[in-house]
């Protein structure tokens, strides 16, 4: 007997101001099924899931049919999307920190979802989305109910975005790019959170990433996109096995591969002694005070001139509050001297001085650019002001260059933010930073948002600046395949302190550390040496 369809698209297309991005695309996802659309970024992935579900702008034209459990899609007026939308179907957005309300907490956000759809409320809302952030494997959920979307590092945003997605047990759980801010341990566990759930429930799932090990792992069938056209569809096995599309066989081709040039530099650019970073608990209403945070415990380091030291961990680890309290970005103690000069006594104009030299890309691509900037301004805003001397000729020439070294075109410099996709948007947060030419940047998941294709063009690009301009790297990454093509040394995190450090070769093929072959396990290095 088959399998209850759940979703079913025949012959989608859809298009923005005339322009078609979707063309004829037909696809089916059966009661406990995982279907996974894969391709590169911007090849209509998320947009065709959007489009099936209602969610594009009045004005986008969609054709074909879509139907979802015996509804037809096409025919549904406002009130029945809601009904079926958090309820019937669940989403997880690509980017959880544009997607989670900057105004409520967690335990409200979900409580919101739970009132809604199922009628709880007060403590009985309350418990239940305790036990949903349980499931998602968060530590501390009673803590983390009364936090703020900004409180969280990346990897805790989206599994709060996966414990909303699943709060309602729908039919059909719309994942995109899921597990993009997630550790390799942690995505373990998700997925098979998820898998359980499909099992309990016959829950279908359309899986949209960009990651093909994981498609490998957990999706039954998958579907290829190109330029919004179909390449092929069939049972991940047989299609990673022996690919009927050129185009596949590409992407299966794109890891990352090769290792960074040596660093033979005996200068220290970046040095910390005793560096901690700590954040109050809020108080509650006649309770006591409760003890501050730990997020990162004092520890000491050094990065050479033209090195790069990737950091990994868990998400939640203190990777990137790390990372900004180097930067002077969170408050932190310790002493930080970037080329001998103490970050950590400076204030005002004296340390923004020294911003040019130290740069960020940061971990949501969405959320570090300004809605409201076309990408000219967001790539020349630091270049016009550390060098108020460059006239408008020579700024254009500048970004432009740039933005060719990142894979973009020339024309994109008068466009939105939002009128890119997710790995377009992170080439153009790492324009920006590289367009000051500093001497260390700190990479925070740079190519998290990214298909492997792109990847592997960002690390030979990334390889290729600091080779020809000494650049240093601090490389915070949960992908260990990228970080052992990127660096030269590793410091692994653990509850905000060092597990293990060391050349990247010696920590990644004999690990010292429990949890560092737990790490690798999980990312498949382990058995694949």
């Amino acid at each position: 007997m088959n399998a209850e369809t759940i979703l079913e698209l025949q012959d989608l297309t859809i298009a923005f101001g005339g322009e078609p991005v979707v063309e004829r695309l037909s696809l089916r996802v059966d009661a406990g099924e995982t279907l996974a659309l894969v391709g590169e970024s911007g090849s209509g992935k998320s947009v065709s899931a959007l489009g099936a579900m209602g969610l594009l702008p009045a004005d986008t034209r969609i054709g074909g049919t879509r139907h979802m459990a015996g509804h037809d899609l096409g025919a549904l007026n406002a009130r029945e999307w809601q009904r079926l939308r958090g309820n019937q179907v669940g989403f997880i957005f690509q980017e959880p920190m544009t997607s989670l309300n900057p105004l409520h907490t967690v335990g409200k956000q979900i409580g919101e979802m739970l009132r809604l759809h199922r009628g709880l409320r007060g403590r009985e809302a309350r418990r239940e989305a305790r036990e949903l952030l349980e499931q998602v494997r968060l530590p501390r959920p009673e803590e983390l109910l009364d936090a703020w979307p900004h409180q969280l590092s990346g990897g805790q945003r989206q599994r709060v975005m996966i414990a909303m997605a699943i709060a309602n047990r729908p039919r059909l759980l719309i994942a995109d790019e899921p597990t993009t801010a997630l550790d390799v341990t942690v995505q373990q566990e998700i997925l098979h959170l998820l898998r359980d759930l499909q099992a309990r429930h016959g829950m279908a799932m359309l899986l949209i990433t960009h990651d093909l090990n994981l498609v490998r792992r957990h999706a039954d069938r998958v579907c290829v996109l190109y330029r919004g056209r179909e390449q092929e569809t069939g049972p991940v096995q047989r299609v990673f096995e022996a690919p009927e599309s050129d185009y596949t066989r590409t992407l299966l081709a794109a890891e990352p591969d090769g290792r960074p040039a040596p660093c033979h530099a005996a200068t220290t650019l970046l040095e910390a002694r005793d560096v901690g970073v700590t954040f109050a608990r809020p108080k509650r209403l006649l309770a006591k005070r409760p003890p501050d945070f730990v997020a990162v415990k004092p520890l000491d380091l050094h990065l050479a001139r033209g090195e790069t030291l990737g950091i990994v961990g868990e998400s939640g680890s203190g990777k990137t509050t790390l990372a900004m309290g180097m930067l002077r970005l969170n408050a932190a103690r310790g002493e930080i001297r970037l080329d001998g000069t103490r970050l950590d006594a400076l204030s005002g104009k004296a340390l923004r001085r020294q911003r040019r030299r130290a740069q960020i890309v940061f971990q949501d691509p969405y959320g570090s650019l300004s809605p409201r900037m076309p990408v000219f301004d967001i790539v020349s805003e630091g270049l016009r002001y550390h060098h108020p001397h460059l006239g408008d000729d020579e700024v254009r020439e500048r970004v432009v260059t740039t933005l060719r070294e990142v894979g973009l075109p020339e024309d994109v410099v008068s466009r939105y933010p939002h009128e890119f996709s997710g790995g377009q948007r992170q080439r153009i947060a790492v324009a920006r930073a590289i367009i000051l030419e500093p001497d260390l940047v700190v990479l925070d998941e740079p190519t998290s948002a990214l298909d492997r294709t792109v990847q592997k063009q960002l690390v030979v690009l990334l390889r290729d600046l600091q080779a020809r301009h000494g650049l240093s790297y601090l490389f915070i990454s949960h992908d260990l395949s990228v970080v052992r093509a990127m660096a030269h040394r590793v410091l692994v995190m653990k509850d905000g302190e060092v597990v293990e450090q060391g050349d990247c070769e010696q920590v990644l093929h004999a690990p010292s550390s429990d949890y560092t072959r737990a790490l690798l396990g999980a990312a498949g290095l382990l058995s694949a040496r």
